[in-house]
């Protein structure tokens, strides 16, 4: 979910407030785990990190300066810059056999690499015969690199580093049909690790590759994938590129060899003293040196958007012509060339021009991609309600059948008009209001109601009320993306109760929903049964919710919202910020209402057929449902084994901005009758699926609104259709 804004941990209250005292975009709602000073000096403006190893010129546009490496192009010549080409071997603490960490090594790629064109000259068209950094370089300058101007990479000297990756910070994922393993792992946590081992290098490039491995930013495994990152390095004042060498790797992997390393080589290109640990993306001003270009709108028609004010994005470090997703595999066009007698897929990149709209070309190698500077990003208005022939929501079903359509509502309207709840469409069964949050001014544990504002709150009591009398279930929501919540004091459980009791006995709600995500709740370490947990907040908030359930009764609904690492992620990897709902779940599995795991903003995962899939995809939505529906070994430990819920428990989050209702259809026919769409490969344990599942969750209500009821129409339907299996059971308090 998303909806404080930001958030960090390891830091004390008053800077915790402080956080959600400043708004920032919704696009930048986490945080990683970084020391108090490091916060300090990058909000107080303490961001001068240095001007980088490698050398840099500043070049003049018609739209602004930037800055540029290698040698100011007036001066001629060829300039060459000294290398350290770093092997990484990254030891992942996650998966071990005979007691030792499984290891992902670049070192017997590095052979590959230097016959590539990173370091070898190949054909780059009109730019020549020359390195690929050199090749770009050449196609951003234009007339201004004259023919004997050249930036080459020098000769590097290999010196090899070895990280190992805690549990907590990144895990393996391997293909049983061919045997080949990608690496999951925490983007910062590797850089900081690797410059632990290489000291300032002055006047060099440093370039640490890494074998098979896709990464995630911010500390929070949601906020992937990249194939690396690039900049200064704040502690060594390093100028680096790290990135992934691709060699036989699963599937669901679509890049090759030095393709990510091009990749990253291009956005240090295009951003030599980009600083890769600057998290408030876009609060201004930047880091002193980055360049700064016109905010500007991705080019692929499926993916309008702002992409930002800096080359590539911050967030997930994605160039203009990466294809894929938020949460997929980085996925772009390559340009094949021949060097060292091999074919090598190099990344096809937006170029300086594109950015500050200036002369063609705007894309390279392949100048055809980009025909135009890039559209500006300006504010988009959308449709006020009420337009001729709006869709209009179809009414509701007849009597329950055990099959429900749950959402979230926020109270955001079309065209900035507020969404009553009695405005919603009737397809929905379960409401979940977002949000109540974290009072960071009151004691721990505390929450209060946080809805957008002008919202009517007599007039939403009304509501809920009304909702009520229809057959439906309206819930308090706790949490939401980027709030950091805590009970890490048993003192504090009674401020935790009380206040949400207040609150639930105030608006009438049927229950609560929880929706603490990354970076709450993380595992301490050590604490490996999931049967009995030893981290204090886990710990403590079961007591807090079995107390509500003891106050308000068995008609109490709870509901939890897991994201993927949460629960999923426990498949791979038990500890940290993986499988973290585990616990929690088994801790209240005899008053759980349902868990609907959020099915986007997730990093690939293996289903229990031993492949690997990312979202987007029935096949994902399935195998992840699966793991709760069936059980399976956490952590990959056969004598750990978490229990299947039952069916009728279980639902399947989606997201309305990236899924298309025709996608959850599929899903949902798939899981329930165990009829497999056109194209699904994940073959369900039961064939004949679980026709007790629960049903579909939504973030957002509003959202499908906003898309003229394209979800709840046909899912709505859909799921109101299935024959009830639960009708002759009890009551769940529901």
């Amino acid at each position: 979910m998303r909806m404080c804004s930001i958030q960090v941990t390891d830091l004390s209250g008053v800077a915790k407030w402080l956080l959600c005292m400043i708004p920032v975009s919704s696009f930048l709602m986490r945080f990683a785990r970084f020391p108090l000073i490091v916060f300090f000096l990058l909000v107080m403006g303490g961001v001068g990190y240095g001007q980088g190893t490698a050398p840099i010129f500043r070049y003049n546009t018609a739209h602004g300066s930037v800055s540029l490496p290698g040698r100011d192009p007036a001066q001629g010549g060829t300039s060459v810059i000294p290398v350290v080409l770093a092997p990484v071997r990254l030891e992942f603490d996650a998966t071990r056999v005979a007691g030792k960490p499984v290891a992902l090594d670049a070192a017997a790629d590095i052979p590959q690499v230097l016959r590539s064109p990173v370091f070898k000259s190949a054909a780059f068209g009109a730019q020549g015969t020359t390195q690929y950094m050199d090749a770009m370089l050449r196609a951003t300058l234009g007339a201004a690199a004259s023919r004997g101007w050249h930036t080459l990479l020098g000769e590097p000297e290999v010196r090899p580093v070895t990280v190992e990756i805690p549990v907590g910070y990144g895990y393996l994922l391997t293909s049983k049909q061919t045997g080949t393993v990608l690496g999951m792992a925490d983007l910062e946590y590797v850089q900081r690790a690797v410059f632990q081992q290489i000291a300032h290098e002055d006047g060099k490039l440093v370039i640490a590759v890494t074998r098979n491995t896709a990464f995630y930013t911010y500390g929070d495994a949601t906020v992937c994938c990249s194939w690396g990152t690039h900049g200064v390095d704040q502690v060594t004042g390093n100028s680096f590129v790290l990135a992934s060498y691709l060699g036989a790797a699963p599937s669901l992997v679509t890049e090759h060899d030095v393709q990510p390393l091009t990749e990253q080589l291009a956005e240090w290109v295009n951003d030599p003293l980009h600083h890769p640990l600057f998290h408030l993306a876009f609060r201004k001003p930047l880091p002193t040196g980055e360049n700064l270009v016109p905010s500007w709108r991705w080019p692929a028609a499926e993916r309008r958007g702002c992409g930002g004010d800096s080359p590539a994005t911050r967030y997930r470090l994605q160039d203009p012509l990466d294809t894929n997703e938020s949460s997929d595999l980085i996925s772009g066009p390559a340009w094949v060339v021949q060097s060292g007698g091999a074919a090598w897929h190099v990344a096809d990149v937006a170029l300086m021009g594109w950015y500050m709209g200036g002369a063609g070309p705007y894309s390279f190698p392949n100048d055809e991609i980009l025909p135009a500077a890039a559209e500006r990003c300006t504010a988009r208005h959308l449709p006020a309600s009420g337009t001729a022939n709006e869709p209009a929501p179809l009414p509701a079903a007849g009597a329950t059948n055990g099959h429900e359509l749950i959402g979230y509502w926020t109270g955001s309207g079309p065209g900035g008009t507020l969404l009553r709840l009695r405005d919603v469409s009737p397809q929905w069964d379960v409401i979940l209001v977002a949000f109540a949050n974290v009072n960071h001014l009151a004691p721990e544990g505390t929450m209060q109601m946080h809805v957008r504002p002008g919202l009517d709150l007599e007039q939403m009591k009304a509501d809920i009320a009304w909702l009520k009398s229809r057959g439906k279930k309206v819930l308090i929501s706790l949490g939401g993306g980027g709030e950091y919540f805590t009970l890490a004091q048993k003192s504090s459980i009674p401020n935790f109760v009380s206040s949400v009791t207040q609150i639930v006995t105030e608006y009438g709600f049927d229950g609560i929903d929880l929706d603490f995500e990354t970076p709450s709740l993380v595992l301490d370490p050590g604490d490996t049964d999931f049967r009995h947990p030893k981290t204090a907040s886990v710990v403590n908030l079961i007591t807090a919710l079995h107390q509500l359930r003891e106050h308000f009764g068995p008609s109490f609904m709870l509901t939890l919202v897991p994201e993927g690492t949460q629960i999923p992620g426990g498949y791979p990897s038990y500890g940290g910020q993986f499988g973290t709902y585990l616990p929690l779940l088994w801790g209240v599995r005899d008053m759980l209402t349902f868990v609907d795991v959020q099915d986007y903003n997730t990093p690939p995962f293996e289903g229990l057929d031993g492949e690997v899939y990312q979202m987007g995809s029935v096949n994902y939505d399935a195998a992840m449902t699966e793991l709760l529906l069936h059980g399976f070994a956490v952590g990959g430990r056969a004598g750990e084994f978490f229990p299947p819920l039952p069916a009728d428990k279980v639902a399947v989050g989606f997201l309305t901005g990236t899924a298309t209702p025709q996608l959850v259809s599929g899903a949902m026919q798939y899981l329930i009758t165990g009829k497999a769409p056109e194209g699904v490969t994940y073959r369900l344990r039961r064939p004949g699926g679980y026709p007790g599942m629960l049903g579909a969750m939504f973030w957002t209500i509003d959202g499908d609104q906003d898309e003229n009821y394209g979800f709840s129409n046909l899912v709505g339907p859909q799921l109101h259709g299935y024959t009830c299996v639960t009708c002759a059971k009890p009551s769940r308090g529901r």
